[in-house]
């Protein structure tokens, strides 16, 4: 069967392109593709090309289909998987296969399976992991939303300290303790200040840093200080462009203490070496923004490492439990992925958007591939409803949920252009 995708064949080299897909092997399944939102790993894949670990060297040959955050239906299922998966079920995915000590990875790696096509074919490892996850939410963009929400959550689930009677690990952010994102007012940065908002255990305070003024209000906007109150945990958004002391502002926010749960959202040398210094006794931190460059570094206080136990990790992706939570949260309303979209566009906007990310304004880009449509910021859906009825729906829609992207402006950009 025919299907357009967006592929990249190397560096800085994306494609729209119409081809046929092959048919099925009896241990894949074939899905149709509904959204797919755009990630800024994607547009490191495109800058670097065969330099990225997960793009295979035969790329200018066998191009790859980009894009990992994405959702849609199941159409045809393979003799071998007939008995766990259904013909018409919702589906989303785990990409971070790591199958058999391999990187290959939808989005990355596969010249048949990525987010930015109509059509795609799941291979048999995704199934055999479970990384193809059926369910009965009502959004497809929910689903796709689930995968970055699933990187924020494996990054709260990686941190970690210590009992030093019998050296122990604890698992997860402090309880009561304070938690730092540095860098925290973009797309993901919301998600990671939503998600402990939903924890059992929750911590005392969150600070969250930023140098964009229109970020830092959307953010406060839709994560009002009041709501994390009602929660019992008190939440700063700090302006560091405006602070001639970052340390200082930021160390007496926790009277002195310092902070024991660090995440940096930025791949900037000052900002890790700043998130290093503020760190508690016991302090974790978190590098969480994934560098371009291979040979990326920053200074790290060993002194403190070696005096007050501070640790530090890293993590890219999450599992499929991960995966699995992030789609619990956000069905019952505890999370809100929508926070993070401000543009909506069609599978023709996809390449553009991905190979401008870094400089594009907003925050997440979420596409359907089955229709075309210019990339659209959702602030601009009133004035574009004065001349065209789509969008004017779309706003009305919008405006019944605090401004954010939701299923009934998802089913009505849907039914408009007539995808089912």
């Amino acid at each position: 069967m025919k299907t357009k995708a967006v592929r990249l064949y190397g560096a800085d080299d994306l494609r729209l392109e119409e081809f046929d897909l092959p048919a099925i092997k009896d241990d894949e399944i074939l899905v149709k593709i509904i959204s797919d939102s755009i990630c800024m790993s994607t547009y490191k894949l495109l800058r670097q090309g065969k330099k990225h670990k997960r793009c295979p060297q035969d790329v200018d040959i066998n191009p790859i289909i980009i894009g990992h955050e994405f959702a849609g239906n199941i159409i045809e299922i393979g003799k071998k998987w007939q008995k766990k998966y259904q013909v018409g079920s919702k589906f989303t995915i785990q990409p971070a296969f790591n199958y058999k000590g391999s990187l290959a990875s939808p989005g990355y790696s596969y010249r048949f399976c990525g987010g930015a096509s109509q059509y795609a074919i799941i291979p048999n490892e995704a199934m055999e992991l479970d990384c193809l996850i059926q369910y009965e939410g009502e959004s497809y963009f929910g689903a796709s939303l689930a995968e970055p929400m699933s990187c924020i959550i494996g990054g709260y689930h990686a941190m970690y300290h210590t009992n030093k009677r019998n050296y122990d690990h604890t698992m997860g952010i402090k309880e009561g303790g304070n938690v730092l994102i540095l860098g925290g007012a973009g797309p993901m940065g919301l998600g990671a200040v939503e998600y402990p908002l939903s924890l059992e255990k929750k911590p005392l305070r969150i600070v969250v840093t930023d140098v964009n003024p229109q970020r830092l209000s959307r953010a406060e906007e839709l994560i009002p200080k009041q709501l994390a109150s009602s929660k019992g945990v008190e939440l700063f958004f700090i302006n560091s462009a405006n602070e001639p002391d970052q340390y200082k502002t930021l160390m007496d926010i926790t009277k002195g203490k310092g902070y024991d749960d660090v995440f940096v959202y930025a791949p900037i040398k000052e900002l890790a070496e700043l998130g290093d210094n503020l760190l508690a006794f016991d302090g974790a931190l978190n590098f969480f923004a994934g560098p371009t460059d291979s040979q990326f570094k920053s200074e790290i206080n060993l002194y403190n490492c070696h005096y007050i136990s501070t640790h530090i990790l890293g993590t890219t992706g999450g599992n499929t439990d991960d995966l699995k939570e992030a789609l619990d949260l956000s069905q019952k309303g505890t999370i809100r992925p929508a926070v993070m979209v401000t543009h909506i566009g069609g599978i023709d906007s996809i390449a553009e958007a991905t190979a401008n990310l870094a400089k594009a304004g907003g925050g997440k880009k979420l596409t359907y591939p089955q229709i075309n449509l210019p990339l659209t910021a959702l602030s601009d859906f009133e004035a574009l409803g004065k001349t065209d009825p789509l969008f004017k729906k779309l706003d009305e829609a919008c405006k019944k949920h605090s401004d954010l992207w939701n299923y009934e402006a998802e089913k009505i950009l849907l039914d408009h252009f007539n995808v089912k």
